[in-house]
């Protein structure tokens, strides 16, 4: 049905080609949250850069978040209130100049229940210093009556309810994040290369200059030569570590955050944080048509290839937010999706919600700097963070002018997800005209670069079918997926490119049709 000439194939012997050639400036192992964002700062000042991923581009924790771009309410019991201040800075930064078309604005509201933790005056004290750091560039926080909730959460319990408290957050795709700044990276001279795993580290005289590494989709064997390699593997970080040092000791501790996906049947215009104790909370979140919710923090010592949810983190989620939810929305049969993602926290004694969530960096005998931990909303301050490290190091050859990376540069298909829809229906032929719901989805997940996807689908009408007809992703993504945005495996394109696998949509049929798209074409003999 579809076309399968392509040449992402070509692309990745390209790619190899040119990780084999020269020497680097710096090497990015890892492309989560923290590589993603030291590759793109660095290119940008000119380095010559590389980054290669074991798996996909945000392929294990970096897509696992709770799609939250926001400052930290909960910071503030705690007295954080620089760290709140900073994180609303990058949070307006990202929803108004770099991501606009990636980042939305949702309204948060808090429920306050008789015999809950928090009582409505300590909250509504609290929304409203919360408005007030980010200089209520989002209004003010405020307290509002149960009658005025349920309007706004159709499915908001109230039981019991007293008043609930109100303010602003953003919220995002993250994996659409991760792959608009690795192509912000390459735009900027960075060369990258996912499904790509480190075998070997490469020393000379006990220094780490590159590493060795092998393409997990044709199994072929290619090198890296750097003057600087960087770990940015996430919860591997340890592991790498100790190819560098096998006695090296952890760095590190792991935190396990799992997320349910569940249906509901009218939409929310708001997410609810639901205080689950003095000190923690649960999000129901509203999320590609459905409702997010979780999350949970426990430590985790398996293997991290293997995380994955489990009946009592169900249990756990389901239980959470029904302090905030009516029971009718939490039928587990509900559920569509669930994932499991594994925070990277500072090592030391006590439980995982209380420790700190601070990006841990650390440099081995041979040289290797490791950076872990680290939040989506913050991820550009962190990549600058580690710039200035790298800067202080002989052998990179950082010049002492770093505005380049401190200076707000939007990521590809910057625009008003309202303007693009105008342009997408405005360019076509009335009786060729795209779907509005369609338009809609293209236009706040690709922001301008939609018109492309549109230009795929004027070149070949099939590819303007949608993949599942209950959900908005057409087949013009997967093509663009792969021949744009490094897309290699089925799960690459339907649950990090489009939205088919969080809706509950990859049917083995879907998963069959996407991985004929991604076959390299028979060649003549």
């Amino acid at each position: 049905m579809i076309t399968t000439s392509h040449s992402s194939g070509d692309a990745r012997v390209q790619a190899r080609s040119e990780l084999s050639r020269g020497t680097f400036d710096l090497l990015v192992i890892g492309g989560g949250i923290l590589g993603t964002a030291v590759t793109w700062m660095a290119a940008q000042t000119g380095l010559r850069v590389a980054m290669v991923d074991a798996g996909d581009f945000a392929g294990a924790t970096s897509s696992a978040s709770s799609k939250l771009v926001h400052g930290g309410l909960r910071y503030l019991q705690t007295g954080n209130i620089g760290l709140v201040a900073e994180n609303h800075r990058e949070r307006r930064s990202l929803a108004g100049d770099v991501a606009p078309h990636l980042v939305n604005p949702m309204p948060f509201l808090v429920p306050v229940y008789k015999g809950g933790p928090h009582g409505a005056a300590k909250l509504g004290a609290g929304v409203f210093l919360y408005s007030a750091l980010s200089a209520f560039g989002d209004g003010v926080g405020r307290v509002m009556s149960p009658l005025q909730a349920r309007r706004m959460v159709p499915g908001l319990r109230t039981d019991g309810l007293r008043s609930v408290a109100a303010y602003h957050d953003h919220q995002m795709n993250d994996s659409r994040v991760a792959v608009m700044t690795v192509r912000a990276a390459v735009e900027a001279g960075a060369v990258v290369l996912n499904h790509s795993e480190v075998v070997g580290l490469r020393t000379t005289r006990g220094r780490v200059g590159g590493a060795d590494l092998r393409d997990r989709l044709d199994g072929s064997e290619f090198g890296v030569d750097a003057r600087l390699v960087l770990n940015a593997t996430g919860p591997w970080v340890d592991h790498l570590r100790r190819m560098e040092n096998p006695d090296a000791a952890p760095s590190v501790r792991l935190s396990k955050g799992a997320h349910l996906v569940v249906k509901t049947p009218r939409p929310w215009r708001a997410a609810l944080t639901i205080p689950v104790d003095k000190y923690r909370v649960s999000f129901a979140i509203p999320w590609e048509d459905h409702l997010l919710l979780g999350t949970t923090d426990e430590e985790y010592t398996g293997d991290p290839a293997e995380v994955g949810v489990v009946q009592s983190d169900i249990d756990q989620i389901l239980g959470e937010a029904g302090v905030g939810v009516e029971p009718a929305l939490l039928d587990p049969a509900s559920i569509v999706y669930s994932f499991a993602g594994l925070r990277v926290l500072p090592g030391g004694a006590g439980g995982t919600s209380a420790a700190k969530r601070e990006t841990v960096v650390t440099e081995g005998r041979g040289g290797m700097l490791s950076v872990a931990g680290g939040k989506w909303t913050t991820y550009r301050h962190i990549g600058r963070s580690v710039i200035e490290r790298l800067r202080r190091l002989s052998s990179v050859p950082l010049a002492e002018d770093m505005a380049a990376p401190l200076r707000t540069v939007p990521l590809p298909g910057v625009a008003r997800p309202d303007a693009v829809v105008h342009r997408l229906l405005a360019e076509d032929a009335p009786g060729e005209r795209m779907d509005v719901l369609v338009a809609r989805h293209l236009a706040s997940h690709y922001g301008s670069l939609a018109l492309d996807l549109a230009a795929l689908v004027r070149e070949d009408p099939a590819l303007g079918e949608r993949i599942h007809p209950d959900g908005p992703d057409i087949w013009a993504q997967v093509a663009y997926a792969r021949d744009r945005e490094w897309a290699a495996t089925a799960d690459d394109v339907l649950r990090r490119r489009t939205t088919v696998t969080v809706r509950g949509l990859a049917t083995p049929q879907v998963r069959a049709a996407t991985e004929s798209m991604l076959a390299p074409p028979l060649r003549a003999a």
